[in-house]
């Protein structure tokens, strides 16, 4: 069985043969939103997704080939909020806990407003009650 670098220099040989085998027309064919759909490159090179983002020669190449397609017009320029975008983002791992916490926070806040209302409501029944039973124990009926 192949180590991870033999693999990897197995991916990029790959990709480099099918990179002079492709046409300006086949590279058309499968772009996605500006770049080559990943999906169908992988598919055409034999490796796996991940291997164009984690193989560090391979991604550099397909970038290398995306920049020379933007060159001769077959891919669209990056636009401005895309060039500035190639710094990929950190992952943030409070992030799906503020999500559950925002929708905890506003459920709750629903219910406070709920039960305000019925407190509200029950204290002037409660008022309302209360005056009835002061007067019928002035008049000398108790209820049991």
């Amino acid at each position: 069985m192949a180590s991870g670098q033999q693999k990897a220099q197995q991916n990029l040989n790959a990709f480099e043969v099918w990179k002079t085998t492709q046409t300006d027309d086949d590279f058309k064919q499968i772009a996605f939103r500006g770049q080559l759909n990943r999906g169908e490159v992988a598919k055409a090179v034999g490796c796996g997704k991940s291997a164009l983002k984690q193989n560090p020669a391979l991604r550099n190449s397909l970038k290398e080939l995306e920049d020379n397609l933007r060159e001769k017009g077959v891919l669209p320029p990056l636009t401005d909020t895309a060039r500035k975008e190639v710094n990929p983002k950190l992952y943030d791992n409070t992030a799906n806990r503020n999500v559950l916490n925002s929708k905890r926070l506003s459920s709750l806040e629903a219910e406070n407003i709920e039960l305000k209302a019925q407190v509200k409501e029950l204290k002037g029944k409660l008022d309302r009650f209360g005056e009835l039973s002061e007067t019928l124990s002035e008049m000398g009926f108790m209820p049991r």
